[in-house]
């Protein structure tokens, strides 16, 4: 069996209470144990006194092998309060797709997944219904039907959730996934499962949201990524973007629009969070891009 390569390079995505001299003593520790930064970027939140940092360096000379960073990292976190995590390249995000019927952000995320863009593996896709799985099984991934009614919810959920037990999942994609995740499931999966869907809200909402704006004759239409919480739809944002609409717009127009942003927006917020580029700050987020 061939051994795993070593990792070439190590991410730091660090928050703490703002202090003098943050910057200075983490790029010290990188220095003196051989490190060479490769990019760093920080960031003060001056209304609440807290500090935010994304570092990568390489591992090329480094003195602390890859098994014992977090540990030798740990004594300076603990002295700033900090919460951080460390990432190394070559460590692939394992994600899971939920769908439902409609099929435009999902062969978004596959067909980047097929170029390599993404560095993920997706063992398998999600969905309540088996609409989709041509789609994903000519990808030649698992594709798993787990039908969800009012009376079937819970125990739908903790199928779901052992399904990704199951194939250790790290993050959860929900790409128009039409089903409401209980505080249970999105309290499992805390700060990764991501979200995509219109940026109507809160002015238009139940069914039919483009077709209510459309009806109100709408100049601007988005699409909103973000992590999911027990408040619907209030989870912090990830990423945004918006496309103008004019008169000559038809509701048909709308849709394509909006299709487009959405499956655009959430590949970005995938980029992002699969590099290791977000730190969430309460409600908000910060991004390294």
């Amino acid at each position: 069996m061939t051994a795993a390569a070593e990792p070439s390079k190590a991410v730091l995505l660090l928050s703490c209470p703002d202090r003098v001299g943050l910057v200075a003593r983490i790029a010290n520790f990188i220095y003196e144990r051989g490190g060479n930064i490769l990019d760093l970027n920080e960031h003060v939140d001056v209304d609440e006194r807290q500090f935010f940092l994304r570092v990568s360096w390489s591992l090329d000379n480094f003195s602390i092998p890859a098994d014992d960073l977090e540990s030798a990292f740990a004594p300076l976190a603990r002295e700033f309060r900090a919460n951080w995590t460390i990432r190394f390249s070559g460590t692939r995000n394992r994600m899971a797709v939920f769908v439902s019927k409609y099929d435009h952000c999902l062969r978004e995320i596959l067909w980047r997944h097929s170029l390599g863009e993404f560095d993920i593996d997706i063992p398998l896709v999600i969905s309540n219904h088996p609409d989709l799985a041509p789609l994903v099984e000519a990808h030649g991934i698992p594709f798993h039907v787990v039908p969800v009614t009012p009376e079937t919810k819970a125990a739908a959920e903790q199928r779901q959730m052992a399904l990704c037990e199951e194939h250790g999942i790290d993050t959860i994609v929900l790409a128009r996934y039409m089903q409401v995740l209980s505080p249970e499931f999105t309290g499992r999966w805390a700060g990764r499962i991501i979200n995509i869907h219109h940026s109507f809200l809160p002015a238009f909402v139940g069914g039919n949201p483009y077709r209510q704006a459309y009806r109100r004759g709408v100049k601007l239409i988005g699409a909103t990524s973000h992590y999911v919480t027990d408040e619907l739809d209030e989870g912090p944002i990830i990423e945004q973007d918006i496309i103008r609409i004019t008169h000559r717009d038809t509701l048909d127009d709308l849709v394509r629009k909006g299709r487009d942003l959405e499956r655009l927006v959430l590949a970005r917020a995938l980029r992002l969070h699969c590099d290791h580029r977000i730190l969430i700050n309460g409600r908000k987020t910060v991004v390294f891009d």
